[in-house]
């Protein structure tokens, strides 16, 4: 038997205590089931350890604040929850999903007055994709829905609301034959894939798109940072969708996917070169704490 995400054996903190896995619930009325009105982040933990968890804690805490929700934990509160999670369910390596979202007080638009949660959830999670995609890159396609104006939604933090094109995006490539998709931004330059930052390298120079209506991702700084280790250029700019097929390399990057190479996107083909294979070992073996 497959078990669903919420038929699972285990634990999952829920305000302040463990509770069984299938006792974490919350009330149909929930605010943020109709609203939106939840933030959360995606995590790993290596050897027992979350990579950049302070980053991604903070990062938590100020989303909810910017969603008028002031979390009632604070961040190293935060991160003995998570490390009391893994414990008790037995994971060193993991995916770690923490959420923060409005309760069931109110079923209204505005609910100033509703109840502040916070949940975390940790489970087995290997690589995201199996070996052969790994191995010869991804394909994606190029999605119909585009990124908003940082002026129409909140870009710098991980809503859940935001989602709602990225699901859409990825549900109609997946029925494609595809593996993800690519989104352009409001302006028709290119943005990210549907849960990834993207990188794209023309000789040996890497470009990446500003941040300024797309999530700033935690593994796309600390890719920056191992690039221009190594003395590879980085610039970040807006990339008009026009130059796509000028590119040599092109590679994704976010907490799930880690680091991996794209073969096509669209009708455009690309190399699984040396920049990508190298900058995928350089995050593998940091996380990993081989560096």
């Amino acid at each position: 038997m497959v078990l669903t995400m919420d038929d699972r054996d285990g634990y999952i903190w829920l305000d302040g205590q463990l509770v069984d896995w299938r006792s974490a619930n919350v009330h149909i009325l929930t605010h943020a089931m109709h609203y939106a009105s939840s933030v959360f982040e995606g995590e790993r933990a290596y050897n027992g350890v979350v990579f950049e968890q302070d980053k991604h804690h903070q990062r938590l805490i100020d989303g909810a604040a910017f969603m008028g929700m002031k979390v009632p934990w604070s961040l190293e509160q935060i991160n003995q929850a998570v490390s009391d999670t893994l414990k008790a369910n037995g994971l060193v390596d993991a995916y770690v999903r923490p959420l923060v979202w409005r309760g069931a007080e109110r079923i209204s638009v505005s609910a100033p007055d509703a109840t502040i949660h916070l949940a975390i959830a940790t489970w087995p999670w290997p690589k995201y994709f199996p070996d052969e995609v790994i191995k010869n890159g991804m394909r994606l396609d190029i999605s119909k829905w585009r990124r908003p104006s940082p002026e129409t939604a909140p870009a710098t933090i991980k809503a859940a609301g935001l989602y709602m094109i990225c699901t859409l995006s990825s549900n109609e490539a997946l029925s494609k034959g595809y593996n993800d998709a690519l989104l352009l931004d409001y302006r028709g330059d290119i943005s990210e894939a549907t849960g990834a930052n993207i990188f794209l390298i023309r000789d040996g120079v890497i470009h990446t798109p500003d941040p300024h209506c797309i999530l700033n991702g935690i593994t796309r700084q600390t890719i920056i940072r191992l690039a221009r280790e190594r003395g590879i250029e980085v610039i970040e700019r807006p990339i008009p969708f026009e130059e796509l097929g000028s590119f040599d390399e092109v590679f994704l990057t976010g907490t799930a996917y880690e680091v991996i190479g794209v073969s096509s996107i669209g009708d455009h083909s690309f190399t699984m070169g040396d920049t990508t294979r190298q900058l995928a070992k350089d995050y593998d073996d940091l996380v990993n704490r081989r560096v």
